[in-house]
């Protein structure tokens, strides 16, 4: 047990990590949902407070102790779904090299990169957004774009967080309660 969390939540972080990756990789890369991204942060961070407690043990821990955990967890959980977000985002941003299905109008002339992605978002008819918020050309595109993915990012890892620290309260009202014998058997003397 460290000063900060316990080793239970630690060894909860690295599943949290692994829970990230796999959602990440099923919902980012392989069939690409992004909002079901968003949204399945919030069963991730309840399920590893919970679980950073109850691997844990924490049956008669402090209620600050458990929170810890859980905010520990929670906090690695989410920074990787962060993380994982913005490598997926930045890996099809640069790569992007104008290709489209000539159903809909062949390859877009442009350089691959922020180019590429501000033209196909010009071509979806998002010009007039864009205009509004300030971006007139590729370069003022990318940083626009890279702060909406930032916020993003960051929403995930506070939500991630806070439904961490609920589900170590969840651990809280639903723990595991020492029973009476085992109390009694630690109160009584060895003869």
């Amino acid at each position: 047990m460290s000063r900060i969390v316990d080793r239970g939540a630690v060894v909860a972080a690295f599943v949290g990590i692994g829970v990230a990756v796999t959602i990440g990789v099923s919902l980012l890369l392989v069939i690409p949902i992004e909002p079901l991204y968003w949204l399945l942060t919030v069963p991730a961070g309840l399920l590893i407070g919970y679980y950073a407690n109850q691997r844990s043990a924490a049956v008669s821990a402090a209620w600050h102790r458990v929170l810890a955990n859980a905010l520990f967890a929670g906090a690695v959980t989410g920074l990787a779904m962060a993380v994982l977000l913005l490598g997926v985002k930045a890996l099809f941003f640069s790569a992007d090299n104008g290709y489209r299905d000539e159903a809909l109008g062949g390859p877009i002339a442009c350089q691959t990169g922020a180019d590429c992605v501000y033209r196909r978002y010009l071509d979806a008819n998002r010009g007039g957004e864009l205009a509004a918020a300030g971006v007139t050309d590729a370069a003022s595109f990318a940083s626009f774009y890279w702060q909406q993915q930032l916020t993003t990012a960051g929403l995930l890892l506070g939500v991630t967080t806070s439904a961490a620290v609920v589900g170590g309260a969840l651990y809280l009202a639903f723990r595991p309660k020492r029973s009476a014998s085992a109390a009694e058997r630690g109160a009584q003397p060895a003869t």
